[in-house]
């Protein structure tokens, strides 16, 4: 088993190395001076850049395989493996559609953001671990795996509806949607703060210890891995020295994880600002050039296609099997637990998005909006509710 587990390692990291690789590739494709060429068609760059990301997909697809048969069951057990599949499942969709449209520029968007979800994945325990009798079953697989390919899909309409943004927006003009657009790029550096900040305590070797009382009244323990700017529940330190504030969380709060979100905001927003200091320009208007000579039409189709079929996946995993599992583990199917709350406000939202699309015929620039606020939802459910929010999913 700890071979198994090394080789699944292993293939993770050459993944990693291969979708970094070739994102390099697909912002080369993107310099040529055929118009026609950069948006559409074939491409020297292009077919370098996309037979790197297969191969660095049939390399994450083999880190799959081998840590299911490490651990004797489907890895989709806690956050380092459901994210890591999300990763893989938002590049298996980005494959499948730019062999559809061929469009480059997507994967000069598409690739960072998968790279941005597997480093966040890292930050979490990776250790192979029985399964809780919670999650012992056969729609553990089932009711993960098609809620993490239906958001993958979906998250394909947020790279197609943020390239449209970069090139429709006037970034001249100071507005509500040059606002917006930069807050969006804002949060995906936050995350790049998260990993940064992540990464620098744990290469220290930084950990602290509470012990903290939970909603069921019993007393746990409570690692850190950041210095404690928040405290939990009458939380009281273990760990001889170290820093710990004196702003206590309620029970309900994961305060170890909110301790974690915080960090990334600081160490996020320090790097926005130094990015907007030494570029002195946004960030949109440095990424705009990239979207240059986009297709505006082709880029709305993409994402409204790409919302058609991840809606359908994401009813399946993310509400059906959801219903019928916890009918079979719980005695019922719905309890108001704050991940089946975001789950249901996420299907309700790309349902109203295709509502607005087929019956008010919002296209273009408001669908592009719509699917960015729809992937801001899924990143909400991915990090704030699995990280701070206490609940029967907590075990993820």
């Amino acid at each position: 088993m700890t071979q198994l587990a090394s080789i699944s390692s292993t293939l993770l990291y050459v993944a990693f190395v291969m979708y970094l690789i070739a994102t390099a590739f697909f912002a080369g494709s993107i310099k040529s001076k055929k118009t026609r060429e950069q948006q559409v068609g074939k491409n020297r760059w292009a077919t370098i850049a996309i037979t790197i990301t297969i191969i660095g997909f049939i390399s994450q697809l083999g880190y799959f395989i081998t840590r299911w048969m490490a651990a004797g069951h489907a890895p989709l057990s806690n956050l380092f493996e459901f994210i890591t599949f999300f990763g893989m499942m938002l590049i298996a969709a980005f494959i499948i559609i730019y062999f559809i449209y061929r469009v480059h520029v997507l994967g000069v968007f598409a690739l960072p953001i998968a790279l941005l979800i597997i480093a966040y994945s890292s930050m979490f325990p990776r250790d192979i671990s029985p399964l809780i009798p919670a999650l012992q079953s056969d729609w553990l697989a089932i009711h993960v795996s098609t809620v993490a390919a239906g958001e993958a899909i979906l998250a394909i309409s947020f790279v197609a509806g943020l390239i449209y943004l970069l090139k429709d927006v006037d970034l001249t003009k100071k507005g509500k949607q040059t606002f917006w657009l930069e807050a969006v790029l804002y949060g995906l550096v936050i995350v790049v703060g998260f990993v940064a900040s992540s990464t620098t305590f744990q290469l220290a070797g930084y950990q602290t210890e509470f012990t903290y009382v939970n909603t069921e009244e019993q007393q746990e323990v409570a690692q850190y891995g950041m210095p404690a700017l928040v405290t939990p529940n009458q939380g009281e330190l273990l760990t001889e020295g170290a820093f710990a504030s004196s702003i206590e969380m309620p029970a309900i709060v994961n305060a170890s994880r909110l301790n974690t979100v915080i960090w990334s905001f600081i160490v996020g927003t320090v790097l926005y600002l130094l990015t907007r200091l030494i570029s002195r320009k946004s960030v949109s208007a440095l990424l705009q050039p990239l979207v240059k000579r986009v297709n505006l039409n082709l880029m709305d189709e993409v994402g409204y296609r790409s919302v058609l079929i991840g809606f359908p996946v994401f009813t399946l995993g993310g509400l059906v099997f959801a219903m019928i599992w916890a009918q079979i583990a719980w005695t019922r199917f719905w309890g108001w637990d704050p991940k089946e709350v975001w789950a249901l406000i996420t299907w309700l939202f790309y349902a109203a998005f295709l509502h607005l699309r087929l019956t008010r015929g919002w296209e273009g620039n408001r669908s592009a909006w719509l699917a960015v606020i729809g992937f801001v939802i899924i990143m909400f459910n991915l990090v704030a509710v699995n990280l701070i929010i206490a609940g029967l999913h907590s075990y993820a």
